[in-house]
């Protein structure tokens, strides 16, 4: 696994360097931006892997910067501020923040946000690979990538949604693996630009994952596949196995 390449951007050069310092001695590679020129320059030269924003940059403003990189990048942003209200954390997640910290932070919080948002960046970029596998194989059912089809185990093909096909992929891109509410609206891109899930969006998901569980389980009511992963989310519970042509 490559050693996170992070991205501070802050004007407060104290901030900047005790952040760039702390994060270099907890395994990461900590470069430090002063604004958005700084910031498009690294992106343009190297890989980032995630974005420390903070939202008062001088004349400049992170929320607007991350409004504009959300038009064409999607590496991880989490915004930065001594604003804490809700109104505040609720602008920075409209313009497609991953996360929002107030200052003051302790440092080790941040770090192990700052994991969170690196681990499920990787969830999602080895998810949207894996579900260009050729075929994949579960409980007897085959899915079949390329012509979306879904044969179930007696041989016939089940009809499925765009969306309900959408929601089998990411199950079968991590089977074992309980997906959050959130994990699962990004892979199905309901929230727009990675604004966070709203729960009428998680009702939605709820919904959408009772009729693909009426489709392929024998029992919806009491699934065997896709279970119920209480206070998490959903799981696909059987083992996958993926063929590549």
């Amino acid at each position: 696994m490559s050693i996170p390449r992070i991205l501070v951007v802050d004007d407060d050069y104290e901030l900047r360097q005790m952040l760039t310092q702390f994060l270099q001695q907890n395994g990461c590679i900590a470069l430090p931006a002063t604004g958005e020129s700084d910031v498009r320059r690294h992106l343009a030269t190297g890989r980032i892997d995630l974005i420390l924003l903070d939202v008062m940059l001088g004349d400049e403003n992170g929320v607007e910067i991350c409004s504009r990189l959300r038009s064409d990048q999607a590496v991880p942003i989490i915004m930065i501020s001594a604003l804490s209200a809700d109104s505040d954390r609720m602008a920075g997640y409209a313009v497609g923040a991953d996360d929002y910290i107030a200052k003051p932070f302790n440092t080790e919080l941040l770090l192990a946000r700052v994991r969170a948002v690196l681990a499920r960046a990787r969830r999602t970029s080895s998810l949207a690979h894996r579900r260009r596998m050729s075929t994949f194989r579960f409980s007897g059912w085959v899915y079949d990538s390329k012509k979306e089809e879904v044969l179930s185990p007696a041989g016939y093909q089940v009809s499925l949604s765009r969306r309900e096909t959408t929601l089998l992929q990411a199950f079968l891109a991590n089977p074992h693996i309980p997906l959050t509410r959130q994990e699962i609206a990004e892979a199905l891109d309901v929230t727009g630009e990675g604004e966070t899930a709203t729960d009428a969006q998680g009702r939605a998901i709820d919904v959408l994952v009772g009729r693909l569980r009426a489709k392929i389980e024998k029992d919806p009511k009491n699934p065997d596949m896709l279970r119920t992963e209480r206070g998490v989310g959903y799981v696909l519970a059987v083992d996958v196995v993926t063929e590549e042509d």
